[in-house]
Order: C-alpha cells, then sequence, then structure tokens
C-alpha cells in the first residue's frame, strides 16, 4: 500500500532531479559544435578546458588552468563570507524571536520571510538600485554629512556579499531558530544555579544543543551561496566573478559551450556532494560514541 503512495514523488524527483543530471553528466562528455548546441561524440575535451591549459591554438605545453580554479575558489571564499555573516546575524536573530511569548513569535518569523513574497531577480534589482552611487542609501549619506561623495558599492564584493546576505539569510534564521525553540531554558537555569557564567552556558550547553540547526542553516546558505549567479552578475563585476556566473554564461544563446558548461556543473556538484558526504560520515561516526 505505501509503494503506490510514494510513486508521485518518485516520478517528481526521477523527471525533475535525475533526470536533468543524467542530462548534464551525458552533456559534459560529448563535443562541442562549432556553431552552437552539441556533437554527439564522446570527448574529454571539456574537462581539460577546466583543468588544463594549452595556449590559444592548442599546441602549447599543458599547465595548470589556473583561471577557472581561481573562479572556483573566489566563488568557495564567497560562500564561506556569506554563511559566516547569516551565522553571526542569523543566530542573534534566530534566538530573539524563539525568546519571544509564543504570541508574537508569528509576527516575527513573519517579518522574517516577508521578502520571499517577492521574486529573487526583483529583489537584487532593487538592492542594486538602493547602494548605487546616486541611490537612496548614498544620498542619504551625503545629506548626513557622513560623506562627502557616494560610495562605490556596485561591482565590488561588499555588494555580493549584500546580496547573498539580503537572498539567503532566512534559510539560516529559520533552522535556527527551530532548534532554538524546542531548547529547555532548564539546562540554562540549572547551570546558572552552578555559578556557570553565561559564555560557559553558551559554549557547554546551548551551542551542542542547537548544533543540528546551525549546521543544517550553514548547508542551506553556503551551497546555494557556492552556486549563486544573480548576485555576482548584478551587482559584481569581472573582479567578483563566481562559478555560477561561469556556468550560465555557457548555456546563453546559440554560441554558448554547453559541454563545458556542464562539466563545471558536474564538478561543481561533485564536490558539494563529496562535502556533504563527509559531513555525515563524520556525523554518523560521533553519533556512535
Amino acid at each position: 500500500m505505501a509503494f503506490p503512495l510514494l510513486l508521485p514523488t518518485w516520478a517528481m524527483i526521477g523527471i525533475f532531479l535525475l533526470l536533468p543530471v543524467i542530462l548534464m553528466a551525458i552533456y559534459s562528455f560529448l563535443t562541442k559544435e562549432f556553431r552552437g548546441g552539441v556533437v554527439w561524440e564522446f570527448s574529454l575535451a571539456a574537462y581539460d578546458q577546466f583543468f588544463v591549459n594549452r595556449g590559444l591554438f592548442g599546441d602549447e605545453p599543458a599547465t595548470l588552468e589556473w583561471t577557472y580554479i581561481g573562479i572556483f575558489w573566489r566563488s568557495i571564499w564567497q560562500a564561506i563570507v556569506a554563511t559566516t555573516i547569516c551565522l553571526l546575524i542569523g543566530f542573534p536573530t534566530a534566538w530573539f524571536i524563539a525568546t519571544r511569548a509564543p504570541t508574537t513569535r508569528g509576527v516575527w518569523l513573519f517579518l522574517i520571510t516577508i521578502p520571499y513574497w517577492v521574486n529573487l531577480l526583483i529583489r537584487t534589482v532593487s538592492l542594486k538600485f538602493l547602494i548605487r552611487d546616486n541611490g537612496p542609501l548614498n544620498e542619504f549619506l551625503m545629506g548626513l554629512g557622513v560623506i562627502d561623495s557616494p560610495l562605490p558599492l556596485v561591482n565590488t564584493n561588499l555588494a555580493v556579499q549584500l546580496g547573498l546576505f539580503y537572498s539567503y539569510l532566512p534559510f539560516m534564521v529559520l533552522p535556527i531558530y527551530a532548534a532554538v525553540e524546542r531548547y529547555d531554558f532548564a539546562y540554562s537555569e540549572a547551570a546558572a544555579d552552578l555559578y556557570a557564567s553565561r559564555w560557559v552556558i553558551m559554549r557547554e550547553i546551548i551551542m551542542p544543543i542547537v548544533k543540528p540547526g546551525i549546521i543544517a542553516g550553514c548547508i542551506l546558505v553556503f551551497v546555494p551561496s557556492l552556486g549563486a549567479f544573480l548576485a555576482p552578475d548584478l551587482l559584481g563585476g569581472a573582479k567578483t566573478f563566481m562559478i555560477g556566473s561561469l556556468i550560465e554564461e555557457q548555456f546563453r544563446g546559440s554560441l554558448g559551450n554547453w559541454p563545458f558548461g556542464a562539466a563545471v556543473s558536474m564538478i561543481l556538484m561533485s564536490l558539494v556532494l563529496m562535502a556533504l558526504l563527509f559531513y555525515a560520515r563524520s556525523m554518523a561516526r560521533e553519533g556512535t560514541r
């Protein structure tokens, strides 16, 4: 009886998740057609292009391709910074909401989720309008006399970080809120009665208990930040080019390199899956101790 009930779910997963991933993997091993599209001939050229530099005409000695590796590292670094900022702001926010009266928690959660009523593209464009040279933020600061000339915020790493933070902060707040809400504050009271300081209570009691929510929030922020392309494209410039923008560029128009875009996508997905599997195995070992 249970299996027929699961058929719609398995069908959705198979059609909209597994099938696109399989097609992407197949395309990554095909050959780029000169006028766009692919030629159905097996080739490792896309992966070779990512890792190896053979010169403009392909006749030079092979060297490591640092351009794409640098873009990959920049993406990882941007995702780490975005995750850290979201954690530093999201944890106190989640703690504040979870410690409010039950009658008002819904209002605070409502305020956190309001931005998701609007499309991500519209929110990112609105943020760019806010921080541009003649935007409301610079006009406000110059009106107060804090600055004499507009701050060059657009096309910087800071703008990309603002975009990632603004886009994914609720992904950090909600899992931590769920963990803190289940926390029994009697543990903190008992520790305080035993003369434990607030820092000791936070480090030794609260953090281990809410750790699953923190890790879930970090994963939910880090993974989409790693593959983001709207924030780098709209708020950043050439110096903030990220791996998501590289992939999106390969599938844009009829002259894109589909096999290369598919190969970069598979490399990105493989690294994320390896990191998640490593985390799952470490948690399993920790649970058996």
